[in-house]
């Protein structure tokens, strides 16, 4: 015997989900559930909460891990310049949303603890360029390479597919974020 979306073997008229959640109704909004929202995006709208909470405690002790007087804020900045290289302050802003007087605020605190080096853009002599300094480098990458470390002994019991698979989709929700 099939059984449809409401478990009991008969038909209701309109197919569903998994989660019971008619696909036509708007928003993924499920009438049956608490609020009215897929079951689904309650139980991502947990899991997101409780990682984003982690990755903000995280990113505190590796800001400290790199520099005890580092803002936690400003570790963002430095793995963006180990991963790209030198960029004007303007693309840092934009990348991490803030705006330019915030930047300038957290770039010259990385200045003055010796993790940056500012230069003039030679494409536009009123611009800057920013790069991590040899200091930097070392003590970002140092921290960088602890915490794989750690999500290797963390996830070790994964299968690589699956840490693959997981990457992919936060790739995949991060650029849909971004939009």
């Amino acid at each position: 015997m099939h059984e449809d979306g409401n478990g009991d073997g008969r038909g209701s008229g309109s197919p569903k989900s998994p989660s019971g959640v008619d696909p036509a109704s708007p928003g993924g909004v499920d009438p049956a559930s608490p609020g009215g929202v897929d079951p689904e995006f309650l139980s991502l709208e947990r899991e997101l909460t409780v990682l984003l909470r982690r990755a903000r405690a995280n990113q505190g002790e590796m800001a400290r891990e790199v520099h005890p007087d580092l803002e936690s804020a400003a570790y963002g900045l430095l793995v963006r310049l180990e991963e790209l290289g030198r960029q004007r302050a303007t693309e840092l802003a934009a990348y991490i949303g803030v705006g330019k007087a915030t930047m300038s605020r957290q770039l010259r605190a990385l200045e003055q603890l010796g993790l940056i080096a500012r230069e003039p853009d030679p494409a536009d002599g009123r611009a800057w360029l920013v790069d991590l300094t040899e200091e930097g480098r070392t003590r970002v990458g140092r921290v960088r390479e602890a915490r794989r470390a750690r999500y290797v002994s963390q996830l070790a019991h994964w299968d690589r597919g699956e840490v693959s698979e997981l990457a992919r989709l936060l790739h995949e929700l991060n650029q849909g974020m971004a939009k």
